[in-house]
């Protein structure tokens, strides 16, 4: 008698949004300086832009004093829709990484440290459609989203997607979009590094047969 296989389940695959399924820099810098022709308060766009993937807040502390930090923060997130949507492109590959996924019969979601609205604001505009959208998560926050999700995977650009990923107990995809190199991503313990999201679906199918092959 041939031995029974099994078919391991499809995956739930988390990504992470800013420069990962999308380039917000030139919607944010936008916003910044909005911010700041509307506070009088000088914020350097340019070089906050270099900094993406923490919370907001911690770049507002390096222009504003703590007592205006959390008034500012709204303030920013109320400017946002009208200035960094529009100008803010999904980044090559994203379409087709969610696509990847579905092709499959697994789920995408998209876990962020960006202000849930405004994340799914950025989806819609740009037609990408996740499954499920969860914001406001940071680092290791983001492995309470990862785990109540049943996420196998978590893709982004960011040492804190890695340390996220680890906390969930995910696999790492680390993809040099972002601040970081492909060295310093794999120097920081991502599982898998990749140049941009162009190679994971690729990665994606072969991590699937890896994964029958050990069923």
């Amino acid at each position: 008698m041939t031995p029974m296989t099994t078919t391991p389940a499809a995956p739930t695959v988390g990504f992470d949004l800013d420069m990962t399924l999308i380039d917000s820099r030139p919607g944010i810098r936008a916003c910044y300086l909005a911010l700041s022709e509307r506070t009088g308060t000088y914020v350097d766009a340019d070089l906050a832009v270099t900094r993406l993937g923490p919370p907001l807040e911690q770049e507002l502390a390096h222009w504003f004093p703590a007592e205006r930090l959390s008034a500012t923060a709204d303030l920013y997130r109320s400017l946002y829709p009208e200035y960094a949507i529009a100008a803010t492109p999904a980044l090559t590959g994203a379409r087709e990484a969610i696509e990847a996924v579905r092709r499959r019969g697994g789920r995408a979601i998209v876990v962020t440290a960006k202000y849930e609205p405004n994340a799914k604001l950025h989806l819609d505009h740009l037609g990408i459609e996740p499954d499920a959208v969860i914001g406001d998560l940071w680092a290791e926050q983001k492995a309470v989203a990862l785990r109540e999700h049943g996420a196998e995977v978590y893709v982004g650009d960011h040492l804190g997607d890695i340390r996220g990923a680890r906390a969930a107990g995910a696999h790492s995809v680390a993809v040099a979009t972002g601040p970081y190199t492909v060295d310093e991503l794999r120097a920081a313990g991502a599982d898998t590094v990749l140049t941009d999201l162009t190679e994971f679906p690729a990665w994606l199918a072969d991590y699937r047969e890896d994964s029958a092959s050990r069923a």
